[in-house]
């Protein structure tokens, strides 16, 4: 026999779908006001939970930044390795994942951007636990890189670098109008010899 749930009891899904809630009004309010910029209180009034009610969803405003860092590259990834799949060009494969991270890093809805640029205000801690994530996140470049036909010479780890930073850092650079996402795609791609 089933015993009928105590009044006010919340369901597992109503926790997840009100966990979900918290998740995306954090995310929100850490690309918009970075780390430092970004309390508990904020996020709760977002909610409309008060601080301490707010801690059965979460463990701590920092576990909170590294799981939704996480989560979005975790996305970024999983983007990318869908668009090389059934790629097997090397260089080809290598300029669909430019041209994935390069849409990821200009949609204006995108996390990642706005994560990234706030590194440097997370507590050290917290800052270790970001590296190893990038880290992993690199290692698909790293394997891409390798595997690309590039001019004798090309140090791989200085090229990967150096591309990651270009892709990473476009938000910060790149203005609608004279060249479109693909245009500039294409000249990233030239520049790195790998179209």
């Amino acid at each position: 026999m089933s015993r009928a749930p105590r009044k006010g009891a919340k369901s597992q899904g109503d926790t997840a779908t009100r966990e979900a809630e918290v998740v995306a009004a954090a995310a929100e309010l850490f690309a918009r006001d970075g780390f430092a910029g970004t309390s508990i209180r904020d996020i709760g009034e977002k909610v409309g939970l008060l601080g301490g009610s707010l801690y059965y969803y979460i463990r701590s405003k920092e576990a909170l930044f590294v799981r939704i860092h996480d989560d979005a590259l975790q996305t970024a990834e999983d983007r990318i390795r869908a668009a090389i799949e059934g790629v097997d060009d090397p260089n080809e494969r290598l300029a669909t994942a430019c041209r994935t991270l390069l849409a990821i890093q200009l949609d204006p809805n995108s996390l990642t951007t706005p994560l990234m640029n706030d590194f440097r205000s997370v507590p050290d801690s917290v800052r270790e636990q970001l590296v190893e994530r990038r880290d992993a996140f690199e290692g698909l470049f790293r394997d891409l890189v390798n595997d690309a036909s590039l001019p004798a010479g090309v140090d791989r780890d200085v090229y990967r670098i150096l591309l990651l930073t270009t892709l990473n850092s476009a938000a910060s650079w790149y203005r609608p109008g004279r060249l479109s996402l693909d245009e500039v795609a294409q000249q990233i791609l030239r520049t790195y010899s790998i179209t």
